[in-house]
């Protein structure tokens, strides 16, 4: 068994999406434990992926190639871990705020989150405030992840945060922040739990913040 392990975390480190996929279906077909699958090789791989990135030996490409590599083998593995009850890391309600339409950034922090074992619920772009409330509501998150990469639509971050704050709703999730203009001073400045520079640090913030 521990051979398939390997092949699906040397696949994900590889990108390669179609080997992956296959390799998860033979692990599944032999008998594997779906959460061994995920915990060992999945989100294993994903972790390795993020320190890679972090010492300069992979670029924004090969996280979004590994991601999706991963993403292959997790739509196989999902219907298996919800009947072996696994229990995620945490549920992120997604998103890039009102009146920004960029989403690279947000798709990688969403698959990096995906793959280090969260629950995903992802809203899109240009989401107004009132979705990030109704998703708090709705859907049972524990963090809001905002998303802005331009200084002009930084400021519906604060608007999304006071917009929880008025639902009554704030003290139920924590909010990250993140894009390209954002800063960690700026997280402080609007009442954010945490920020995060990139989709690696993003993962790291997120487990700290559901421990915290």
């Amino acid at each position: 068994m521990e051979d398939y392990i390997k092949k699906i975390y040397a696949g994900i480190l590889e990108g390669q999406h179609k080997q992956v996929a296959a390799d998860v279906q033979a692990a599944l077909d032999a008998g594997a434990d779906p959460a061994v699958i995920l915990n060992q090789g999945m989100i294993a791989a994903m972790a390795e992926v993020g320190r890679l990135f972090e010492i300069g030996e992979y670029y924004v490409p090969e996280m979004l190639i590994a991601a999706r590599a991963m993403q292959a083998g997790l739509a196989l593995l999902k219907p298996r871990l919800a009947q072996a009850d696994v229990k995620s890391a945490g549920k992120v309600a997604i998103g890039t705020v009102k009146g920004d339409l960029h989403d690279i950034g947000k798709n990688l922090v969403a698959m990096m989150l995906e793959g280090a074992g969260f629950e995903i619920k992802d809203l899109g772009t240009d989401v107004a405030p009132e979705k990030f409330v109704e998703a708090v509501k709705s859907e049972g998150v524990n963090i809001v992840a905002l998303s802005a990469l331009l200084t002009t639509t930084m400021p519906n971050m604060k608007t999304t945060i006071e917009a929880l704050k008025a639902a009554g709703v704030r003290e139920k999730v924590k909010v990250m922040i993140g894009g390209a203009p954002v800063t960690d001073s700026y997280a402080q400045q609007i009442g954010a739990d945490g920020y995060a520079p990139d989709a690696s640090r993003a993962v790291s913030l997120a487990k700290s913040l559901v421990q915290a």
